[in-house]
């Protein structure tokens, strides 16, 4: 792992503490958050997602999913307007860009930098505040670990399974110490099997981490097994599947 250093990237405020979960204001909040493209509302949305909570928003291509995620990151397109704010934990977001709000996002592809190990992929994400090779680098075993991967830091991403590439990009996501998560139809990609492994591991991860989440998806099971509640782009709720009837 020679090639993880201790030069930070950028400084991050002090992680939130246990005791402020218990605030009122805790969590991701969509305050009346309303997204237009012309005269056509593509988004509208009036909810908390508290601190460990999985808020899926689904529908098909097309409906918005990746405009609201773009609008809570802070990268909005031009050509939408917007109404309403996005509040973390009390804060209001709007005027600072995506890096100021440290919210971690997880994408259907894993983005791993091919030029790096898996170890500097990891360390790329590590906060400024670790200071020290040995301390990071302690950071970067501890996470292979937790996601089943030991001695895996100087392995190129190439020579990875795609389910080890997904965790991966769950850990370096986590090692960025967000204060929230939104998951773009992470899993996608995945076979069944692996598929079912992802959820629970990342699920498990935003319950354990107390992480405000929210996932856009336009399958059933992913929504389904996220275990909160399903709301379509437009704040409507998305009523189970009729028996025999798999859903969209």
């Amino acid at each position: 792992m020679n090639d993880i250093t201790d030069t930070p990237r950028t400084a991050r405020p002090a992680a939130v503490s246990d005791d402020a979960h218990a605030g009122p204001c805790t969590g991701l909040h969509l305050d009346a958050l309303r997204i237009r493209l012309g005269a056509t509302t593509l988004v509208a949305l009036d909810t908390l997602i508290a601190p460990g909570e999985v808020l899926s928003v689904m529908g098909p291509s097309g409906s918005g999913k990746s405009t609201l995620l773009n609008q809570i990151i802070g990268a909005p397109a031009p050509a939408f307007q917007s109404d309403g704010q996005v509040r973390l934990d009390g804060q209001d977001l709007t005027g600072m860009g995506p890096q100021a709000r440290h919210i971690g996002l997880l994408f259907q592809d894993d983005l791993l930098f091919p030029h790096m190990s898996v170890g500097s992929n990891l360390a790329f994400a590590l906060p400024a505040g670790l200071r020290g090779r040995r301390a990071r680098r302690a950071a970067v075993e501890a996470a292979l670990a937790e996601a089943g991967m030991p001695g895996y830091a100087d392995r190129d991403p190439a020579t990875l399974s795609g389910g080890q590439r997904s965790r991966v990009a769950l850990m370096r996501t986590l090692l960025s110490a967000p204060r929230a998560l939104l998951l773009d139809e992470p899993f996608s990609r995945l076979d069944a099997d692996l598929r079912r492994t992802m959820r629970d591991l990342v699920f498990g991860e935003v319950r354990r981490r107390r992480l405000p989440t929210l996932l856009v998806t336009h399958d059933r099971e992913d929504a389904q097994a996220a275990g909160g509640r399903i709301l379509d782009p437009l704040g409507r709720p998305v009523a189970p599947p009729a028996d025999g009837d798999p859903g969209p």
